[in-house]
């Protein structure tokens, strides 16, 4: 079979591996499409997502759809199409109750935070744990399938901002993220969407997306104590600053998007004079059922996916996804 493996900055191979054979409590899918996200982008741009870096080769990929191709047990015939959640966890800590993408330990598919690395989606063919297994519903496309995961990010971050139903919410950052995150808030009943970035394009797909109020950042000015929530999908430290003074009193800020592994300039002066709550977004939970859920009932969210390239063509895939001025989802398609 054939892998992408990811051995440094910028060094991608597409590149032949044993097939595996599925052991007990496994199953062997036959991968379909891959969706490239950020830390995925930060792997083969800078051969590091924030503090993990890569020290062997890494296969990518964490938001997939596949058919099975082979389960020993016999539960799921060949052919059934199925997405997958990415995670394994760490063991529950006797006396502190943790949502279990917070327990230590687990890992993560495509991920170097561990050694050896956790070896993600990005192949013809992918062993899984039975339970990270969500079989799909009858007419929901493989492609569409693909964005499960990272709506179900979007999902758990709307979650960690309460209810937003009849508020003003504003999502700073409209790439790939930040347009599920506006999908999720438009589902969630918020009165009025905003969307800041740097690029019109990105405005212009979350505008398709439910965003009402468009913001160019860095051109247009948006006003203070003009929200009651906020949630920051771009991971630049200036849109966490504009956060703070965008959102009202006592309002709720979330940060989604991933913010440098390093000390930066941001000014939390104003959360204290306004009390407010400022939250940070880690992956998710179960919500990548209610992502599928979402996904079958409507394609309106297939606008999200701007790219579909070969598997072998991941150099030029990554760098089309790198610019948010052409592109949205970027998938692989195996």
């Amino acid at each position: 079979m054939k892998r992408l493996a990811i051995h440094g900055k910028e060094d991608v191979r597409w590149e032949d591996a044993a097939l595996p054979e599925p052991a007990q409590g496994e199953v062997r899918l036959r991968v379909r499409y891959v969706g490239i996200c950020g830390s995925d982008l930060h792997y083969y741009f800078h051969g590091a997502n924030g503090e993990y870096t890569i020290r062997e080769p890494l296969t990518p990929g964490h938001e997939l759809s596949a058919v099975v191709d082979l389960d020993p047990s016999g539960r799921l015939p060949e052919g059934t199409p199925v997405t997958v959640h990415p995670a394994r966890y760490g063991a529950e800590t006797p006396g502190r109750p943790l949502p279990p993408q917070l327990r230590p330990g687990g890992d993560y598919l495509g991920s170097a935070a561990v050694l050896p690395h956790r070896q993600g989606g990005a192949s013809e063919y992918l062993l899984v744990d039975e339970g990270m297994i969500r079989v799909l519903p009858d007419g929901l496309p493989l492609e569409r399938a693909a964005l499960a995961e990272p709506l179900a990010v979007a999902l758990h971050a709307v979650s960690l901002a309460g209810a937003v139903a009849g508020k003003r919410v504003l999502v700073t950052g409209a790439g790939p993220v930040g347009l599920l995150v506006i999908a999720a808030v438009a589902d969630a009943g918020a009165e009025t969407i905003a969307a800041s970035d740097v690029r019109e394009e990105a405005l212009e797909r979350a505008a398709r997306l439910g965003a009402t109020e468009l913001t160019v950042a860095g051109r247009d000015a948006i006003d203070d104590e003009s929200y009651d929530v906020v949630l920051e999908c771009s991971g630049a430290p200036v849109a966490l600053t504009q956060a703070v003074r965008a959102v009202r009193r006592a309002g709720t800020v979330v940060q989604v998007g991933m913010l440098p592994n390093a000390a930066v300039e941001v000014n939390l002066a104003p959360m204290l004079a306004k009390e407010l709550t400022l939250r940070g977004a880690f992956r998710f939970s179960t919500e990548i059922d209610d992502a599928i859920s979402l996904l079958t009932a409507s394609d309106r969210l297939d606008t999200v996916v701007t790219h579909v390239l070969p598997a072998a063509q991941a150099a030029e895939a990554f760098a089309i996804a790198r610019d948010s001025g052409v592109s949205s989802k970027v998938l692989l398609a195996f």
